[in-house]
């Protein structure tokens, strides 16, 4: 038995804070009759319907992608391209990204039907570590190194502080590996952030999501999350935003 409000943010329909705000307003239905009181609990057997629409009670699954460069980060794309959502066609549960990653950088990107949790590590007070490696021109100085790590001003604002780390340099070709972690997640951010340093962003990687590598993985490869895996992401999130005493 699960509280009925987790039960719809698990369906991918909306938050669970949001979830309770329909149950409230007289939205949910459970085997027919209209629930308004917060704290129900409901089994698997119980029908429940959100606005009049039954929600789908699957099986929660959790994967890792590596995405390639030039697949959307979405669950299906109105040009016809390759979406992540592809390379899980016999993955039979209905699973969307979580976040982005942009359509010409590849990388880490996790996938699931867990509404709540993906509604949880996207919201702005979860800042999860995202690790990235840019390969730049030309070199950067090791003044625009630091400006990197202390925040860059772009049109958006001002960005967060950032961990910054060179790995290698080719002084022949001016060109540079660079290391870069950051825990924001606006459009285009790491690119913006060399493009205001004058540095060409090259190639452009996510290595690690969170504790999450690619190790072992290649591009379009995806694997399963381990159940200790989810539990360190619920744990993780739940420290950042816990849920009230009474668990709603």
């Amino acid at each position: 038995m699960e509280r009925l409000q987790k039960v719809i943010a698990q369906a991918g329909i909306t938050s669970r804070r949001k979830a309770e705000q329909l149950i409230v307003s007289g939205k949910v239905e459970v085997n027919g009759q209209t629930v308004t009181e917060l704290g129900i609990k409901v089994s698997p057997d119980d029908q429940v319907k959100v606005n009049g629409v039954p929600i789908s009670r699957e099986q929660p699954v959790y994967f890792l992608l590596y995405k390639p460069v030039g697949v959307i980060s979405s669950v299906r794309d109105d040009r016809n391209r390759k979406t992540v959502v592809d390379f899980f066609d016999h993955v039979p549960q209905r699973i969307f990204p979580v976040g982005r990653l942009d359509y010409d950088t590849s990388g880490a990107i996790v996938l699931t039907n867990d509404g709540e949790l993906a509604n949880k590590l996207m919201h702005p007070r979860f800042q999860l570590d995202k690790t990235y490696i840019a390969a730049v021109h030309p070199i950067p100085t090791e003044d625009q190194l630091r400006r990197l790590a202390s925040g860059i001003r772009l049109d958006d604002g001002m960005t967060a502080g950032a961990k910054v780390r060179l790995v290698s340099s080719d002084r022949s070709r001016q060109t540079a590996n660079v290391q870069l972690t950051i825990h924001e997640g606006r459009n285009r951010q790491v690119r913006r952030m060399f493009a205001a340093l004058d540095l060409h962003v090259r190639k452009l990687r996510r290595d690690r999501y969170g504790f999450l590598s690619l190790a072992g993985l290649h591009p379009g490869d995806s694997r399963p999350l381990k159940p200790h895996e989810v539990k360190t992401f619920y744990h993780l999130v739940e420290r950042v935003n816990p849920s009230r005493p009474d668990g709603k």
